[in-house]
């Protein structure tokens, strides 16, 4: 079940070419990065005492994520067309969300 930062890091790190960031001088702010274009494709955060995930969508399905999954919102501090905010709990489903994670990372390459 993927329910801590570690999870979600080593989640984004068998994707190609990726590396982990702290570009905001906060520990609590995990940014995955592209090796080549040093784009983000996902944002790893606590908050609230729980785990989030900032990824990017299509606007399309931004929408229809949202609708689905009871644990994906509208994206913290983030362009709310664009991404969006997954909060993994023990209902979530972890194959969803290393999908998203997934086509956050096709869409920034």
């Amino acid at each position: 079940m993927l329910c801590s930062r570690s999870d979600a890091i080593e989640i984004c790190k068998k994707l190609d070419g990726v590396y982990e960031d702290y570009p905001f001088k906060d520990p609590n702010w995990t940014a995955m990065r592209h090796v080549k274009s040093k784009k983000i494709f996902a944002l790893i955060f606590e908050r609230d005492g729980r785990l989030w995930i900032n990824v990017k969508s299509r606007p399309e399905d931004s929408l229809y994520l949202r609708r689905i999954f009871p644990f994906v919102i509208p994206a913290y501090h983030m362009n709310k067309m664009h991404w969006n905010s997954i909060i993994p709990d023990e209902c979530s489903d972890d194959e969803a969300i290393i999908e998203m994670i997934k086509q956050s990372y096709e869409l920034t390459k």
